[in-house]
């Protein structure tokens, strides 16, 4: 099966986006290193999930063999989703800082990916109820916030609340092999965002590199 790299979009913008600017050059550096790779592209930026609800919440919690037709219909694009995740060999996630946290609709996408039975296991009665089920893969999380003030190590870090929240959710399924490329400044438009971009395009180009390389190596694209 060919090496794939899923990339998942989350900005609300459609152009001027750092994050889609960064996840394209890292898609398209990973793909000239992967002569047999696939590129599987996820824009919930543009398409968001649906929030869960009532008849999604009873289905997640039914066993499977007792879910009735429309319980499996409210699971179906879940199911793809995590279907989706679990099959990549990378990642590569747009997450722009919103409000000091992410986009509504990344969260929309993990709360239907982060599912008991899926992508974690829960057995109430071992000292450890909380077991991950996905197998470890590199995720690169490509992040942009309006103030460089807000990245790690700067006055406002502690108001920004994406970064522990993506690992955690990460973690939690299992994948817990996270790199994060932040640019800052977009507020700005300043000498300080030139660099912060260009520092961040060069991180981009040598991993995608390294990832692509950790992998066998036709290009062939998807987009779903």
């Amino acid at each position: 099966m060919s090496p794939t790299l899923l990339v998942i979009d989350s900005s609300g913008r459609s152009t001027r986006s750092i994050t889609r600017r960064l996840t394209l050059r890292f898609a398209t550096a990973w793909g000239s290193h992967q002569t047999l790779g696939r590129v599987v592209h996820r824009d919930v930026g543009q398409n968001p999930p649906p929030p869960v609800d009532e008849p999604w919440i009873a289905a997640a919690f039914t066993d499977a063999e007792k879910r009735t037709p429309a319980m499996h219909d409210a699971l179906r694009l879940g199911e793809g989703l995590i279907d989706e995740l679990a099959a990549a060999d990378c990642v590569v996630l747009g997450a722009p800082v919103y409000n000091f946290g992410m986009p509504a609709q990344l969260k929309a996408y993990f709360d239907q990916v982060v599912r008991v039975g899926r992508t974690f296991a829960f057995e109430p009665g071992t000292a450890e109820p909380y077991r991950p089920l996905l197998s470890s893969k590199p995720v690169i999380v490509v992040t942009a916030a309006g103030d460089g003030a807000l990245l790690p190590g700067g006055a406002m870090a502690h108001l920004n609340f994406l970064d522990r929240h993506l690992e955690t959710m990460l973690g939690f399924i299992g994948l817990t092999d996270v790199t994060f490329l932040r640019v800052g400044y977009d507020e700005f438009q300043d000498d300080r965002l030139r660099r912060s971009l260009d520092a961040a395009e060069a991180a981009v180009d040598a991993l995608a590199a390294r990832h692509a390389a950790a992998l066998p190596s036709g290009p062939e694209q998807a987009r779903v």
